[in-house]
């Protein structure tokens, strides 16, 4: 097997809304682009070739928009990954995610994003290469199994490890055991780590993350009579020295997954910028003459957001606040079943065996990109103790380090796979050859 050091494996965090990659054995991800993918049918592919001749002064690489043959029944399709080429708007091109609910729905989705990975971020032949990948708890039998398939068949890797993702940002605060709350954007899930294992039986998940925290602030920006444009649909155009006007610029075949995609990522920086965890419950006569803070966007016009500051980050807490937003009716039905942070924290834990009960309660982990809003941490303290038993010491951890909250899956796989006890741990390729992909859930329980 490996020796220690020259292994120079690689370590992958496909999440719903990024993929994070990069080498073990350092702090952070070297490529860090969305997991969405931009999909166009071959048919409109003569177009797209001539424009890409003319934007190869827009910056836009023409190594970024790869063409991938999917012959699997559904006709031909180009799909386009990185945040580069999902920024060049195309006609017809439809924004797709392979993960729904944290299961991967089309695999030659995620291939692209992997070949992405390799290819073009990290520039590396995976055939010479060890891959740990993240995977959620939640993850089944069948997925870990195609996982391990098309990383030996298509990429020939010579070893690959699946871990969970709590176990690595258990890893990566230094602890065996701990309730990790793992806040991402597509869901909210809360999994106790034991000695380095997850109990399946006491994880709690809810379809309350950053995306939909995005969708939120999208809906009520709107009902307040803000039209965020995307990047696309306006140019400036200088009237007179340092004065701009705004054009819009009509495009009629862009499809509503791509406008839909290019506005939540500003709506998502509006978030990331402004919002913060209220402190107490969200009420609405408190923060109803709150000072306003001001957000200039992209096409120049600046908007001042109050309330939803607070409103929009308490539905982490509260999910039926979602029924005062407007035009986010159709979430309401989910939200009554959805519970807040401290309800899952408590659920979890009280599943678990008591004698471990009170390690949890004092070593909760955040993790996640949206777990990184400010006074998360110090909110979500204050109500496990108000709702936690009188004997429970209760200690939320997150790391005072933004970077570190948001990569902590990542950064616990980079530490577990440069470790030297862990190389005897991996799944060979000859023992794939000898016993098959099912071998991979005895290898990475």
């Amino acid at each position: 097997m490996y020796g220690g050091d020259e292994v120079s494996a690689i370590v992958i965090d496909l999440g719903s809304h990024t993929c994070k990659a990069g080498y073990a054995g350092e702090d952070a991800p070297k490529a860090v682009f969305p997991s969405v993918v931009g999909c166009t049918d071959e048919m409109d592919v003569d177009d797209t070739t001539s424009t890409e001749k003319n934007s190869g002064s827009a910056g836009e690489s023409k190594s970024n928009a790869k063409t991938l043959d999917s012959d699997k029944g559904k006709g031909k399709r180009k799909l386009y990954v990185g945040s580069q080429a999902l920024g060049f708007r195309r006609d017809n091109m439809e924004v797709l995610s392979p993960i729904k609910d944290g299961v991967v729905v089309d695999w030659d989705m995620v291939d692209s994003i992997w070949d992405h990975a390799f290819r073009e971020c990290l520039l590396i032949d995976p055939q010479e290469h060890p891959m740990l990948l993240a995977e959620p708890s939640s993850n089944s039998q069948q997925q870990r199994e195609k996982t391990a398939e098309i990383m030996f068949e298509k990429y020939k890797v010579p070893a690959l490890f699946l871990a969970k993702n709590a176990v690595l940002t258990s890893f990566a605060s230094g602890r065996a055991t701990s309730l990790v709350v793992d806040s991402g954007g597509g869901s909210t899930t809360v999994a106790p780590v034991h000695d380095g294992y997850v109990f399946q039986k006491a994880v709690v998940s809810s379809p309350v993350g950053g995306d939909f925290l995005t969708d939120c602030l999208l809906k009520s920006l709107e009902s307040k009579g803000i039209k965020i444009m995307p990047r696309y649909s306006f140019k400036r155009k200088e009237i007179r020295p340092g004065e701009f006007q705004i054009v819009e610029l009509d495009f009629p075949n862009t499809t509503e997954s791509y406008k839909l995609y290019s506005q939540r990522v500003i709506a998502s920086d509006i978030k990331e910028c402004v919002c913060r965890a209220p402190d107490t419950p969200y009420d609405e006569s408190a923060y109803s003459n709150i000072p306003m803070t001001p957000y200039e966007l992209p096409d120049g016009q600046t908007i001042e957001i109050g309330a939803d500051r607070f409103k929009i980050p308490d539905v982490l807490f509260n999910p039926s606040l979602v029924q005062t937003i407007p035009g986010m009716e159709s979430f309401t039905e989910t939200a009554r079943s959805v519970q807040g942070l401290p309800h899952m924290v408590i659920e979890s834990i009280n599943k678990c065996d008591v004698d471990i009960r009170r390690e949890l309660f004092s070593s909760i982990l955040l993790a996640g990109g949206t777990a990184s809003m400010q006074q998360l941490k110090e909110r979500l303290e204050k109500d496990l103790l108000e709702e936690s038993p009188q004997a429970a010491r209760v200690k939320v951890l997150a790391s005072g380090n933004a970077t570190e909250r948001r990569f902590s899956v990542w950064i616990g796989g980079s530490i577990l796979a440069s470790l030297g006890s862990f190389q005897q741990m991996w799944f060979s390729k000859s023992e794939f050859e000898e016993h098959g992909a099912s071998y991979i859930q005895r290898k990475c329980p």
